[in-house]
């Protein structure tokens, strides 16, 4: 009996070709041999090593320019913020810079990459529930476009900054509009007891507003939403949209304190395909949603159509990127087949901790996945599991296996747990790969340490 309770399941007997769905769009199995971007994996892997991540630079853009033209055609006031909390290294600044695209950064880390990056400061926002005074500092030094504001201390430690620079700093306020999204309870992050954001019920969104407007260092612009991750059911999104355009507070607002606000955030979430069978909305379904949505609440009750911006994160980066690893060892324990690879839940923590699910396939192998197994890591934890309970072709120590869909989260919530090295990253485009970000190295491990 297994440690932990799993399905019994049969081979699905697919080939790499199979798995395209969830691949990066220039994937191709051709004279069996696997490339993406036109790059050989058999020579990424020679070249670079494993484990590593590799990111197809066509489906970064493809995504982020989908999103512009879905939105823009439909709804000319609206701007696209690329969440990079999904994956955020220079290299990738760049291309969401160069795409016309605006940056959300969630810490003083995610600023120092943009502007590193060059990134236009005028395009970036910046998230978080606890930024520090440190954090707020350097935004605002930085020239960043706007505040997301979560905490009535958070608008207090703005202003003050704001004060002492003699400036008006843009703000607008995050609220729960209480909608559940059809998503992990881990991801979801609307619902009314959420750590997020002010809650409209209580009437701490209305103090906050009116906090905002009374201080004349800071420019209430408007306010944001986010109601989870992984959704594949856009109707929460009109729901939402009606409650923080529609609900009573809102009109007290306007008749009240004369405020109308000029930008609503409705925050990102969009699901991908993970596994083989998934179908989620498209891009343009979502724009087609959400602009209704807007058009339809602001006609309700006569509401001047707001600018809108909309947040993707993990709908531009995760089927663009896959991780290779190097099998070490295949073994069989109480029924369970173990495939072990060279990296594991210091590179996917996600597994283990959402029980998120992928694809995966052997480099070298092109015939159907006949086997069921566990890809497992290299780290003193049961729970070191990649794919756990999924089909893969037979395979054999020395060769190698490309688990598809690892482009979100994957790297931003990698660790040196056993003191691990954290893998590069790799980028491909037009038969050609460039290193963006090297391996960790071992004198990396110990340079913080005061010897």
């Amino acid at each position: 009996m297994s440690h932990y309770e799993r399905d019994t399941v049969e081979p699905d007997q697919l080939t790499v070709s199979d798995l395209m769905g969830v691949a990066p769009v220039t994937t191709k199995v051709e004279d069996g041999v696997v490339s993406i971007g036109g790059v050989p994996l058999k020579s990424i892997i020679e070249e670079y090593g494993t484990a590593l991540f590799v990111y197809d630079e066509a489906t970064l853009r493809q995504q982020l320019s989908s999103y512009v033209s879905e939105f823009r055609s439909r709804y000319p006031e609206s701007d696209i913020i690329y969440a990079a909390k999904s994956f955020c290294c220079v290299a990738m600044d760049k291309i969401v810079a160069e795409e016309g695209v605006g940056i959300d950064v969630a810490s003083g880390g995610e600023l120092a990459i943009a502007q590193a990056a060059g990134f236009p400061m005028d395009r970036v926002f910046v998230q978080g529930n606890n930024k520090t005074p440190l954090e707020i500092d350097e935004a605002i030094d930085a020239g960043v476009s706007c505040f997301v504001v979560d905490t009535h201390e958070e608008l207090e430690r703005i202003n003050l900054a704001a004060r002492a620079r003699d400036i008006k700093q843009k703000v607008i306020l995050r609220i729960c509009p209480g909608v559940e999204a059809d998503t992990l309870d881990y991801i979801m992050t609307a619902n009314e007891d959420s750590k997020f954001g002010f809650n409209i019920m209580s009437g701490a969104a209305r103090a906050a507003t009116e906090f905002a407007l009374e201080h004349t260092h800071l420019e209430m612009a408007g306010y944001h939403m986010h109601i989870g991750s992984q959704i594949f059911d856009l109707s929460c999104w009109p729901v939402a949209i009606k409650v923080v355009m529609v609900r009573p507070w809102k009109e007290l607002l306007r008749r009240e304190l004369g405020y109308t606000a000029q930008i609503f955030d409705l925050g990102g979430g969009l699901g991908i395909p993970y596994l083989c069978g998934d179908e989620p909305s498209s891009i343009a379904q979502l724009a087609e949603v959400i602009t209704s949505a807007v058009k339809e609440c602001a006609a309700a009750i006569s509401y001047p159509l707001p600018h809108i911006y909309v947040e993707p994160g993990r709908s531009i980066s995760a089927n663009a990127g896959v991780t290779l690893y190097t099998v070490g060892s295949v073994k069989e324990n109480g029924g369970i087949t173990y495939v072990a690879v060279d990296g594991g839940m210091t590179d996917n923590i996600r597994t283990a901790l959402y029980g998120s699910a992928y694809e995966a396939f052997v480099e070298e192998a092109c015939q159907p996945r006949s086997m069921v197994c566990d890809i497992v890591g290299k780290h003193c934890e049961s729970g070191d599991v990649v794919v756990r309970n999924r089909s893969l072709q037979p395979c054999s120590a020395g060769q190698h296996v490309c688990v598809l869909g690892t482009g979100a989260y994957c790297n931003e919530m990698a660790s040196n747990y056993n003191k691990q090295v954290r893998p590069g990253i790799v980028m491909v485009k037009d038969g050609a790969a460039r290193l963006v970000v090297r391996r960790e190295t071992y004198a990396d491990l110990i340079a913080r340490d005061v010897i």
